[in-house]
């Protein structure tokens, strides 16, 4: 029976257990009766639930009844008396029934209680409330009977209440606490998941029950050593009454199987954030395997151009971005997992360090996934990009080669020509490049291994493969298309400088044999003062012909290769139309000159030698020369040579014509060659 249940009877102070004792230290239980009719029920219900504090031990020792009869009838205190003996027949030792103050019938009272004392079992005597005292010690009575006992019926019936619901949730909460540490303990994995899902968490506060308890426990020894120095003690919740003991011992059990419960609660949070901590982990292990593989598994290609390789290297970032998630989750959980490693038993590392080497070894093997496919991506991209800009230099290269040459001269065939040969050695830089990027790519893909993305990659990679052959090989093809577009173009253009060349050798040839022939014209004009200077002059003359010979016959060559070249080039020479008539020209006039040159100087050698054969026959007297013939001769010589020497030496053309200078009698010429140039106008 709990206080609660009847709390509205025992708020009636029907009777109550002041905490007071009789000289054989057995409780006084006090039943006050008053004017009012008192209700049996609610007193027997009073009574039973008083009697049920004390402890055996305590009950074994008796109680001493006083039942306050001042203010009742003796018919009411014959009734509580009777009801004694079935209520407490063996505790009751002695009956106390303190009478008024007005005299009752002593020898009913008296007959009626003697005539029943067989029967009740227990003594019962009429006492005034002064005489108490003789069976009782008077700080044992409270003040009603004149005694010193402090007794607060309202304080002491809070006091109980509190007392027994902190008996109620601590024995309630011991069994659970129990239920749940002894669940905790049973090695069936089982059975401690059933206890845990029906006992895991206490219906009341340990804490607050704890507080409670020694909020108690600390009421109690107050109240216990109250009057110690010298007042008057009271102690309602005494050990017999309301078992501080039991509040200690339940305390004490409350700790111990608290203390069990904070360590199954730890092991469990431990366990709860372990199956968290494995949860997440194949959650990341089963995205990363599953839908994360997959995306990967449906990337393979590498694209056919720039463009291709931008758009895969798009959506691999996007797939990048989602395993980046999951990638921040992987930290969080190793960070977890390290730190329960630092701080966790050793039954929990074998596990906590498998969960991490499977969740770092999928991890590991994703990111490198992505990082090949990165890399992979990132090297077509160059590759492409190698490939394009080559494209667009064999684009170049081949218009320049597919415009006709109409260069003006040799210098800007020259320049189009090393135009040309840069192109082409670009050509084969960039050729070269290509050739590089693409084994680089063909090595990547070739170490790519099947396990890269879970399947067999043998016939994307193949699909790979032939493309970037194929880019090469078209790259190969058409360079070598425009390598032998180039060999002609050099060709044609080399001929070209040399067909400007020889027109330049040509025109020079002419102005050397002008130069020859101006020579001749104004400088070659001396006949000599006697037959050995003439000779030495003809042998000179020889000499310089045979130069101006080798001067035309070189033009002559050089135009001839002109016209070779013009038909290789099968383009109209301009030499045929100018430099060549006028080679023709200067050396038809220099021939003329020449040769009339070469006749003036032999008739110049047969008249000095005549001349000097008859002076040699006749030195002192020259006017004396009989031999009328020979002079007849020599005369005839000299006049031939003056003749000719007055005749002047016309050009082919008509255009200018040459009159020497006469050597007259006893003068002698300003200069020995004196050519006077005139026109057909002046002569």
């Amino acid at each position: 029976m709990e206080a609660s249940v009847i709390l509205p009877i025992l708020k009636k102070k029907l009777a109550f257990l002041s905490g007071g004792k009789d000289r054989r230290s057995g409780l006084i239980l006090t039943i006050p009766l008053c004017l009012e009719q008192t209700n049996m029920d609610e007193l027997s219900v009073t009574l039973d639930y008083l009697l049920s504090i004390p402890s055996e031990k305590c009950k074994a020792r008796g109680f001493t009844v006083i039942v306050d009869g001042r203010k009742s009838q003796w018919n009411v205190v014959k009734t509580v008396v009777l009801m004694l003996q079935n209520v407490v027949p063996a505790e009751v030792s002695l009956v106390c029934v303190v009478k008024p103050d007005e005299f009752w019938d002593k020898k009913v009272t008296h007959f009626c209680f003697w005539k029943e004392k067989d029967r009740l079992g227990f003594e019962v005597i009429l006492v005034s409330a002064n005489k108490l005292t003789r069976y009782i010690e008077p700080c044992q009575l409270t003040e009603d009977f004149g005694g010193s006992l402090t007794y607060d019926h309202m304080d002491w019936l809070n006091k109980r209440l509190v007392f027994e619901k902190f008996t109620k949730e601590s024995t309630s909460l011991l069994d659970e606490l129990a239920l749940i540490n002894n669940g905790s303990d049973k090695g069936n994995q089982q059975e401690k998941e059933r206890s845990v899902d029906l006992n895991f968490l206490p219906s009341v506060d340990p804490e607050t029950v704890l507080q409670t308890g020694h909020e108690l426990l600390s009421e109690l020894q107050q109240r216990r050593f109250n009057g110690s120095d010298g007042g008057v003690s009271w102690s309602p919740m005494d050990d017999e009454l309301l078992a501080q003991p039991q509040v200690m011992k339940l305390l004490d059990s409350l700790r111990e199987q608290y203390t069990r419960y904070q360590e199954v609660c730890r092991q469990r949070s431990k366990r709860t954030q372990l199956e968290e901590i494995q949860q997440k982990v194949m959650q990341v292990v089963n995205w990363l395997e599953g839908p994360g593989s997959e995306q990967l598994r449906a990337q393979w290609g590498i694209g056919d151009s720039i463009r291709a390789s931008q758009a895969l290297q798009q959506k691999h970032e996007e797939i990048e971005s989602q395993h980046s998630e999951w990638f921040a989750v992987y930290v969080e959980l190793n960070q977890q997992i390290a730190a329960l490693l630092n701080a966790g038993d050793e039954e929990d590392l074998v596990e906590l360090k498998s969960l991490q080497q499977q969740l770092s070894d999928v991890c590991y093997r994703q990111a490198s996934q992505l990082e090949f496919r990165q890399n992979l991506l990132q090297a077509a991209l160059e590759f492409h990009g190698v490939a394009q800009d080559l494209s667009q230099q064999l684009d170049g290269l081949l218009g320049m080669l597919c415009v006709d040459v109409a260069p003006a001269d040799g210098a800007s065939i020259q320049q189009t020509l090393k135009l040309l040969e840069e192109k082409l050695k670009s050509v084969d830089v960039g050729l070269q490049g290509l050739r590089e990027k693409g084994q680089g790519l063909l090595d990547q893909i070739s170490n790519q291994a099947s396990w890269a993305y879970g399947k067999d990659v043998t016939i994307e990679n193949k699909e790979n493969v032939d493309h970037i052959q194929g880019v090469m090989e078209d790259m190969q093809l058409r360079k070598q298309r425009c390598e032998d577009m180039v060999d002609v173009r050099r060709l044609k253009m080399l001929q070209m400088v040399q067909l400007f060349k020889c027109e330049e050798d040509a025109a020079q040839a002419v102005e050397w044999l002008s130069e020859l022939l101006d020579a001749l014209l104004k400088t070659h004009i001396r006949l000599g003062d006697d037959a050995q200077e003439t000779k030495v002059l003809l042998e000179k003359h020889r000499k310089f012909v045979d130069v101006a010979q080798s001067t035309y016959d070189y033009g002559r060559q050089l135009l001839q290769a002109t016209v070779v070249l013009c038909q290789s080039l099968r383009c109209t020479s301009r030499s045929s139309g100018d430099t060549l008539p006028r080679l023709n020209r200067v050396w038809k006039q220099f021939t003329i000159a020449s040769e009339e040159r070469v006749h003036r100087l032999e008739m110049a050698i047969a008249f000095h030698s005549n001349a000097e054969k008859i002076l040699q026959d006749c030195p002192e007297e020259p006017e004396a020369i009989n031999d009328e013939e020979q002079f007849d001769e020599i005369e005839a010589v000299g006049k031939s040579l003056l003749d000719r020497l007055t005749v002047p030496v016309v050009y082919p053309d008509g255009l200018m014509i040459m009159k020497p200078c006469l050597y007259w009698k006893g003068q002698v010429p300003q200069s020995q060659d004196h050519v006077f140039l005139q026109t057909p106008e002046d002569k």
